[in-house]
Protein backbone atom coordinates (compact mmCIF):
# COMPACT_ATOMS: atom_id res chain seq x y z
CA UNK A 1 0.00 0.00 0.00
CA UNK A 2 1.43 3.55 -0.89
CA UNK A 3 2.42 5.99 1.65
CA UNK A 4 -0.49 8.26 0.43
CA UNK A 5 -3.37 5.80 0.32
CA UNK A 6 -2.54 4.55 3.81
CA UNK A 7 -2.70 8.10 4.88
CA UNK A 8 -6.05 8.92 3.54
CA UNK A 9 -7.63 5.42 5.18
CA UNK A 10 -6.16 6.86 8.74
CA UNK A 11 -7.74 10.75 7.83
CA UNK A 12 -10.79 9.16 6.93
CA UNK A 13 -11.10 6.87 9.92
CA UNK A 14 -10.66 9.69 11.99
CA UNK A 15 -12.72 12.37 10.28
CA UNK A 16 -15.77 13.50 12.45
CA UNK A 17 -17.66 14.70 9.41
CA UNK A 18 -17.42 11.17 7.50
CA UNK A 19 -20.69 10.46 8.04
CA UNK A 20 -22.36 13.21 6.39
CA UNK A 21 -21.56 11.76 3.46
CA UNK A 22 -24.73 9.69 3.89
CA UNK A 23 -26.88 12.68 3.50
CA UNK A 24 -26.39 13.35 -0.05
CA UNK A 25 -27.29 11.40 -3.43
CA UNK A 26 -23.52 10.38 -4.57
CA UNK A 27 -21.46 7.40 -7.04
CA UNK A 28 -18.44 6.38 -7.37
CA UNK A 29 -17.45 9.33 -8.81
CA UNK A 30 -14.93 11.75 -6.84
CA UNK A 31 -16.68 15.04 -7.23
CA UNK A 32 -14.79 18.36 -7.28
CA UNK A 33 -16.72 20.44 -8.44
CA UNK A 34 -18.82 21.58 -5.61
CA UNK A 35 -17.91 25.03 -5.75
CA UNK A 36 -20.02 25.10 -9.54
CA UNK A 37 -22.80 23.07 -8.08
CA UNK A 38 -23.37 20.96 -4.83
CA UNK A 39 -24.38 17.56 -4.76
CA UNK A 40 -28.07 16.47 -4.08
CA UNK A 41 -29.09 16.11 -0.14
CA UNK A 42 -30.83 13.08 -0.19
CA UNK A 43 -33.90 14.91 1.63
CA UNK A 44 -34.22 17.46 -1.27
CA UNK A 45 -36.43 15.19 -3.98
CA UNK A 46 -38.65 14.08 -0.85
CA UNK A 47 -39.34 17.53 -0.30
CA UNK A 48 -40.05 18.49 -3.95
CA UNK A 49 -42.49 16.00 -4.63
CA UNK A 50 -44.84 17.17 -1.40
CA UNK A 51 -44.23 20.80 -2.64
CA UNK A 52 -45.31 20.05 -5.99
CA UNK A 53 -48.12 17.01 -5.43
CA UNK A 54 -49.62 18.56 -1.56
CA UNK A 55 -49.11 22.00 -1.06
CA UNK A 56 -49.32 22.87 -4.92
CA UNK A 57 -51.04 20.08 -6.15
CA UNK A 58 -54.23 19.92 -3.49
CA UNK A 59 -53.93 22.78 -1.33
CA UNK A 60 -53.69 25.31 -3.97
CA UNK A 61 -52.96 29.04 -3.30
CA UNK A 62 -53.62 27.85 0.23
CA UNK A 63 -49.94 27.03 0.39
CA UNK A 64 -49.20 30.55 0.68
CA UNK A 65 -50.38 30.81 4.27
CA UNK A 66 -50.52 26.88 4.89
CA UNK A 67 -47.20 25.59 3.47
CA UNK A 68 -45.61 28.94 5.15
CA UNK A 69 -45.08 30.14 1.27
CA UNK A 70 -45.25 33.91 2.05
CA UNK A 71 -42.42 33.83 4.64
CA UNK A 72 -40.33 31.67 3.21
CA UNK A 73 -37.46 34.04 1.97
CA UNK A 74 -36.64 35.24 5.26
CA UNK A 75 -37.24 32.14 7.23
CA UNK A 76 -34.79 30.38 5.14
CA UNK A 77 -32.82 33.62 4.90
CA UNK A 78 -32.83 33.00 8.99
CA UNK A 79 -31.60 29.45 8.11
CA UNK A 80 -28.47 30.57 6.47
CA UNK A 81 -27.63 33.39 8.85
CA UNK A 82 -25.91 30.69 11.35
CA UNK A 83 -23.57 29.80 7.98
CA UNK A 84 -22.01 33.07 7.78
CA UNK A 85 -21.95 34.41 11.80
CA UNK A 86 -25.08 36.44 11.05
CA UNK A 87 -28.00 37.17 13.69
CA UNK A 88 -31.63 36.33 12.42
CA UNK A 89 -33.31 38.69 10.71
CA UNK A 90 -30.69 40.51 8.44
CA UNK A 91 -30.36 38.00 5.23
CA UNK A 92 -33.91 37.51 2.77
CA UNK A 93 -33.68 34.89 -0.22
CA UNK A 94 -34.59 35.68 -3.38
CA UNK A 95 -33.73 36.37 -6.84
CA UNK A 96 -30.45 35.89 -8.20
CA UNK A 97 -27.19 36.67 -6.98
CA UNK A 98 -26.91 39.19 -9.89
CA UNK A 99 -29.97 40.71 -9.19
CA UNK A 100 -28.34 41.14 -5.00
CA UNK A 101 -25.43 42.67 -6.33
CA UNK A 102 -27.30 45.04 -8.15
CA UNK A 103 -29.64 45.83 -5.24
CA UNK A 104 -26.39 46.10 -2.79
CA UNK A 105 -24.45 48.47 -4.73
CA UNK A 106 -27.29 50.89 -5.96
CA UNK A 107 -28.24 50.89 -1.99
CA UNK A 108 -24.87 51.30 -0.78
CA UNK A 109 -24.63 54.64 -2.94
CA UNK A 110 -27.48 55.98 -1.74
CA UNK A 111 -26.51 55.47 1.80
CA UNK A 112 -23.49 57.41 1.40
CA UNK A 113 -25.46 60.12 -0.39
CA UNK A 114 -23.47 59.41 -3.29
CA UNK A 115 -22.55 62.12 -5.62
CA UNK A 116 -24.73 64.85 -3.71
CA UNK A 117 -22.77 64.37 -0.98
CA UNK A 118 -19.44 64.27 -2.83
CA UNK A 119 -18.97 60.52 -2.66
CA UNK A 120 -19.52 59.44 -6.57
CA UNK A 121 -16.73 56.53 -7.19
CA UNK A 122 -17.82 52.45 -6.70
CA UNK A 123 -14.15 50.38 -6.63
CA UNK A 124 -14.82 46.75 -7.69
CA UNK A 125 -12.51 43.89 -7.38
CA UNK A 126 -10.59 43.53 -10.71
CA UNK A 127 -10.19 39.90 -10.48
CA UNK A 128 -13.84 39.65 -9.86
CA UNK A 129 -16.61 37.06 -11.68
CA UNK A 130 -17.45 39.01 -14.45
CA UNK A 131 -20.87 39.21 -13.92
CA UNK A 132 -19.91 41.11 -10.77
CA UNK A 133 -18.13 43.36 -12.50
CA UNK A 134 -20.83 44.07 -15.33
CA UNK A 135 -23.57 45.11 -12.53
CA UNK A 136 -20.55 47.43 -10.82
CA UNK A 137 -20.16 49.18 -14.11
CA UNK A 138 -23.88 49.75 -14.67
CA UNK A 139 -24.85 50.40 -11.06
CA UNK A 140 -22.06 53.05 -11.19
CA UNK A 141 -23.67 54.41 -14.55
CA UNK A 142 -26.67 54.59 -13.05
CA UNK A 143 -26.20 56.58 -10.01
CA UNK A 144 -23.78 59.03 -11.61
CA UNK A 145 -20.56 57.45 -10.15
CA UNK A 146 -17.37 56.57 -11.81
CA UNK A 147 -15.79 52.95 -11.52
CA UNK A 148 -12.21 51.83 -10.59
CA UNK A 149 -11.20 48.25 -10.80
CA UNK A 150 -8.08 47.37 -8.77
CA UNK A 151 -6.87 44.04 -7.14
CA UNK A 152 -7.97 43.75 -3.41
CA UNK A 153 -4.91 44.34 -1.99
CA UNK A 154 -4.92 47.65 -3.84
CA UNK A 155 -8.29 48.61 -2.21
CA UNK A 156 -6.95 50.12 1.03
CA UNK A 157 -4.21 52.39 -1.23
CA UNK A 158 -7.08 54.19 -3.10
CA UNK A 159 -9.74 54.67 -0.99
CA UNK A 160 -10.50 58.59 -0.20
CA UNK A 161 -13.60 61.00 0.61
CA UNK A 162 -15.18 60.09 -3.32
CA UNK A 163 -15.49 56.31 -2.25
CA UNK A 164 -18.98 55.36 -2.12
CA UNK A 165 -18.99 51.77 -1.99
CA UNK A 166 -16.70 49.06 -2.64
CA UNK A 167 -17.45 45.26 -3.72
CA UNK A 168 -15.37 42.53 -3.05
CA UNK A 169 -15.23 38.96 -3.19
CA UNK A 170 -14.47 37.06 -0.17
CA UNK A 171 -13.15 33.83 -2.19
CA UNK A 172 -11.31 34.53 -5.82
CA UNK A 173 -13.00 32.37 -8.04
CA UNK A 174 -10.33 31.34 -9.77
CA UNK A 175 -7.48 30.86 -7.83
CA UNK A 176 -8.91 29.81 -4.30
CA UNK A 177 -7.28 32.97 -2.87
CA UNK A 178 -9.31 34.24 0.53
CA UNK A 179 -9.15 37.61 0.72
CA UNK A 180 -9.06 39.81 4.35
CA UNK A 181 -12.56 40.84 4.71
CA UNK A 182 -12.00 41.89 8.33
CA UNK A 183 -9.05 44.24 7.43
CA UNK A 184 -10.68 45.36 4.44
CA UNK A 185 -13.86 46.37 5.56
CA UNK A 186 -12.48 48.34 8.87
CA UNK A 187 -10.23 50.19 6.18
CA UNK A 188 -13.89 50.45 3.57
CA UNK A 189 -15.10 51.96 7.23
CA UNK A 190 -12.31 54.21 8.10
CA UNK A 191 -12.78 55.53 4.16
CA UNK A 192 -16.32 56.61 4.92
CA UNK A 193 -17.60 53.99 3.02
CA UNK A 194 -19.97 50.51 2.90
CA UNK A 195 -18.77 47.65 1.84
CA UNK A 196 -20.35 44.94 0.08
CA UNK A 197 -18.72 41.50 0.05
CA UNK A 198 -19.57 38.39 -2.59
CA UNK A 199 -19.89 35.23 -0.51
CA UNK A 200 -20.26 32.55 -3.37
CA UNK A 201 -17.31 31.07 -3.01
CA UNK A 202 -16.94 31.14 0.90
CA UNK A 203 -20.18 30.57 2.85
CA UNK A 204 -20.52 26.90 3.41
CA UNK A 205 -16.76 26.55 3.28
CA UNK A 206 -15.54 28.70 5.67
CA UNK A 207 -16.40 31.19 8.86
CA UNK A 208 -17.65 34.47 7.45
CA UNK A 209 -18.15 36.65 10.45
CA UNK A 210 -20.43 39.38 8.90
CA UNK A 211 -21.52 40.73 12.39
CA UNK A 212 -18.70 40.39 14.13
CA UNK A 213 -16.38 42.19 11.18
CA UNK A 214 -19.06 44.83 10.96
CA UNK A 215 -19.73 43.97 6.81
CA UNK A 216 -22.53 46.31 5.85
CA UNK A 217 -24.01 44.52 3.01
CA UNK A 218 -23.17 40.97 1.27
CA UNK A 219 -24.51 38.86 -1.23
CA UNK A 220 -24.01 34.80 -2.04
CA UNK A 221 -25.65 32.23 -3.95
CA UNK A 222 -27.29 28.78 -2.63
CA UNK A 223 -26.22 26.30 -4.85
CA UNK A 224 -21.98 26.11 -4.20
CA UNK A 225 -21.19 24.49 -0.53
CA UNK A 226 -24.64 25.05 0.24
CA UNK A 227 -25.73 22.65 -1.99
CA UNK A 228 -29.46 23.93 -3.11
CA UNK A 229 -29.71 22.86 -6.71
CA UNK A 230 -29.15 24.81 -10.17
CA UNK A 231 -30.13 28.60 -10.10
CA UNK A 232 -31.46 27.87 -6.61
CA UNK A 233 -31.88 31.51 -5.03
CA UNK A 234 -29.26 33.63 -4.15
CA UNK A 235 -29.57 35.91 -0.83
CA UNK A 236 -29.07 39.07 0.56
CA UNK A 237 -27.39 40.94 4.08
CA UNK A 238 -28.42 43.99 5.33
CA UNK A 239 -26.65 44.96 8.54
CA UNK A 240 -29.56 45.34 11.13
CA UNK A 241 -28.29 49.27 11.69
CA UNK A 242 -28.66 49.86 7.69
CA UNK A 243 -32.29 48.59 7.58
CA UNK A 244 -34.19 51.88 8.31
CA UNK A 245 -32.09 53.47 5.54
CA UNK A 246 -31.59 50.95 2.93
CA UNK A 247 -33.53 52.20 -0.22
CA UNK A 248 -33.24 49.10 -2.82
CA UNK A 249 -33.55 50.02 -6.24
CA UNK A 250 -35.78 47.41 -7.11
CA UNK A 251 -38.73 47.58 -4.95
CA UNK A 252 -41.56 45.52 -5.33
CA UNK A 253 -45.25 44.49 -4.19
CA UNK A 254 -43.65 42.15 -1.57
CA UNK A 255 -41.37 44.35 -0.21
CA UNK A 256 -43.86 46.60 0.79
CA UNK A 257 -44.97 47.88 3.95
CA UNK A 258 -48.89 46.79 3.42
CA UNK A 259 -48.08 44.05 0.21
CA UNK A 260 -51.73 43.94 -0.49
CA UNK A 261 -53.00 47.31 -0.11
CA UNK A 262 -51.88 47.49 -3.93
CA UNK A 263 -50.74 51.66 -3.01
CA UNK A 264 -49.57 53.34 -5.73
CA UNK A 265 -47.21 54.55 -3.52
CA UNK A 266 -44.22 52.83 -1.84
CA UNK A 267 -44.12 52.64 1.59
CA UNK A 268 -40.74 50.00 2.22
CA UNK A 269 -41.30 47.00 4.89
CA UNK A 270 -39.43 47.21 7.92
CA UNK A 271 -35.90 45.19 7.89
CA UNK A 272 -34.67 42.86 5.70
CA UNK A 273 -37.82 42.03 3.71
CA UNK A 274 -36.57 45.24 2.11
CA UNK A 275 -34.45 43.57 -0.08
CA UNK A 276 -37.62 41.13 -1.28
CA UNK A 277 -38.79 42.74 -5.13
CA UNK A 278 -41.86 40.26 -6.44
CA UNK A 279 -43.26 36.74 -5.89
CA UNK A 280 -40.92 34.34 -4.58
CA UNK A 281 -39.90 31.39 -6.76
CA UNK A 282 -41.30 29.06 -4.41
CA UNK A 283 -39.89 24.96 -5.88
CA UNK A 284 -36.58 26.24 -6.16
CA UNK A 285 -36.80 28.32 -2.74
CA UNK A 286 -38.28 25.21 -0.93
CA UNK A 287 -35.89 23.16 -2.35
CA UNK A 288 -33.11 24.94 -0.95
CA UNK A 289 -34.88 24.87 2.73
CA UNK A 290 -34.85 21.14 2.48
CA UNK A 291 -30.94 20.82 1.64
CA UNK A 292 -29.89 23.22 4.22
CA UNK A 293 -30.90 20.61 6.99
CA UNK A 294 -27.86 18.45 6.18
CA UNK A 295 -26.32 21.67 8.09
CA UNK A 296 -27.61 20.67 11.29
CA UNK A 297 -25.78 19.54 14.12
CA UNK A 298 -22.56 20.83 12.06
CA UNK A 299 -20.09 23.57 12.67
CA UNK A 300 -18.64 25.51 10.09
CA UNK A 301 -15.53 25.45 12.53
CA UNK A 302 -14.98 22.42 11.51
CA UNK A 303 -15.90 22.29 8.25
CA UNK A 304 -13.31 24.92 7.63
CA UNK A 305 -10.93 22.74 9.26
CA UNK A 306 -11.46 19.50 7.09
CA UNK A 307 -11.50 21.75 4.13
CA UNK A 308 -8.02 23.10 4.94
CA UNK A 309 -6.93 19.20 6.01
CA UNK A 310 -8.31 18.01 2.36
CA UNK A 311 -7.08 21.23 0.41
CA UNK A 312 -3.32 20.06 1.98
CA UNK A 313 -3.76 16.51 1.57
CA UNK A 314 -4.34 16.87 -2.61
CA UNK A 315 -1.62 19.28 -2.38
CA UNK A 316 0.86 16.12 -1.02
CA UNK A 317 -0.55 14.03 -3.03
CA UNK A 318 -0.18 15.89 -6.19
CA UNK A 319 3.70 16.50 -5.41
CA UNK A 320 3.54 12.56 -4.86
CA UNK A 321 1.79 11.71 -8.41
CA UNK A 322 2.42 14.62 -10.51
CA UNK A 323 6.26 14.91 -12.50
CA UNK A 324 7.36 18.04 -11.47
CA UNK A 325 6.93 20.79 -13.85
CA UNK A 326 3.81 19.56 -14.81
CA UNK A 327 1.61 21.82 -12.91
CA UNK A 328 1.72 25.08 -11.12
CA UNK A 329 -0.17 25.40 -8.06
CA UNK A 330 -1.62 29.18 -7.98
CA UNK A 331 -3.53 28.87 -4.87
CA UNK A 332 -1.71 30.27 -2.11
CA UNK A 333 -0.23 27.97 0.14
CA UNK A 334 -0.89 29.72 3.76
CA UNK A 335 -4.19 28.76 5.20
CA UNK A 336 -5.03 32.66 6.46
CA UNK A 337 -5.45 33.16 2.20
CA UNK A 338 -7.12 29.81 1.22
CA UNK A 339 -10.61 29.25 0.43
CA UNK A 340 -11.86 25.47 -0.40
CA UNK A 341 -10.48 25.08 -3.85
CA UNK A 342 -6.99 24.33 -5.15
CA UNK A 343 -5.98 25.78 -8.77
CA UNK A 344 -3.53 24.26 -10.65
CA UNK A 345 -2.19 25.78 -13.65
CA UNK A 346 -1.15 23.03 -16.78
CA UNK A 347 -1.14 23.03 -20.71
CA UNK A 348 -3.95 21.73 -22.12
CA UNK A 349 -5.73 22.45 -19.06
CA UNK A 350 -9.39 21.31 -21.21
CA UNK A 351 -7.93 18.81 -22.48
CA UNK A 352 -6.78 17.30 -19.09
CA UNK A 353 -10.06 18.05 -17.48
CA UNK A 354 -11.70 16.19 -20.28
CA UNK A 355 -9.70 13.35 -19.43
CA UNK A 356 -10.01 13.61 -15.99
CA UNK A 357 -13.88 13.65 -15.93
CA UNK A 358 -13.42 10.68 -18.99
CA UNK A 359 -11.89 8.89 -15.70
CA UNK A 360 -14.12 9.53 -13.00
CA UNK A 361 -12.80 12.77 -11.39
CA UNK A 362 -15.37 15.56 -12.32
CA UNK A 363 -13.28 19.11 -11.37
CA UNK A 364 -13.57 22.08 -13.84
CA UNK A 365 -11.57 24.28 -15.96
CA UNK A 366 -11.07 28.11 -16.10
CA UNK A 367 -9.96 29.76 -19.48
CA UNK A 368 -6.80 29.68 -20.36
CA UNK A 369 -5.39 27.46 -18.57
CA UNK A 370 -6.28 26.63 -14.89
CA UNK A 371 -7.60 22.80 -13.29
CA UNK A 372 -10.21 23.95 -10.82
CA UNK A 373 -10.38 21.68 -7.71
CA UNK A 374 -13.44 22.22 -5.38
CA UNK A 375 -13.12 20.59 -1.56
CA UNK A 376 -16.65 20.30 -0.28
CA UNK A 377 -15.93 18.77 3.40
CA UNK A 378 -19.53 17.72 3.71
CA UNK A 379 -19.29 14.93 1.28
CA UNK A 380 -15.51 14.82 -0.26
CA UNK A 381 -12.97 12.23 2.03
CA UNK A 382 -9.25 11.62 2.17
CA UNK A 383 -9.74 8.49 0.17
CA UNK A 384 -11.59 10.76 -3.01
CA UNK A 385 -8.34 13.26 -2.19
CA UNK A 386 -5.97 10.76 -2.82
CA UNK A 387 -7.66 9.14 -5.95
CA UNK A 388 -7.88 12.28 -8.00
CA UNK A 389 -4.35 13.22 -7.48
CA UNK A 390 -3.26 9.79 -8.52
CA UNK A 391 -5.21 9.62 -11.48
CA UNK A 392 -4.23 13.55 -12.50
CA UNK A 393 -0.61 12.28 -12.03
CA UNK A 394 -1.63 9.31 -14.33
CA UNK A 395 -3.53 11.37 -17.02
CA UNK A 396 -0.69 14.16 -16.75
CA UNK A 397 2.07 11.05 -17.62
CA UNK A 398 0.39 9.85 -20.90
Amino acid sequence: MSEPVSRAEKLDASDELAGLRARFVLDDVVYLDGNSLGALPAAVPGRVEDVVRRQWGSLRIRSWDESGWWTAPERIGDRIAPLVAAAAGQIVVGDSTSVNVFKALVGAVRLTGGPHSGRDEVIVDATTFPTDGYIAESAARMTGCTLRAVTPAEVPGVLSGRTAAVLLNHVDYRTGRLHDLPGLTAAVHAAGAIAVWDLCHSAGALPVGLDAHGVDLAVGCTYKYLNGGPGSPAYLYVRRELQDRFDSPLPGWTSHADPFGMSPSFAPAEGALRGRVGTPDILSMLALEAALEVWDGVSVEAVRAKSLALTDFFLECVASYVGEGRVECVTPLAHGERGSQVALRCEDAGGVMKRLIERGVVGDFRHPDVLRFGFTPLYVGFADVERAARVLGETLAR
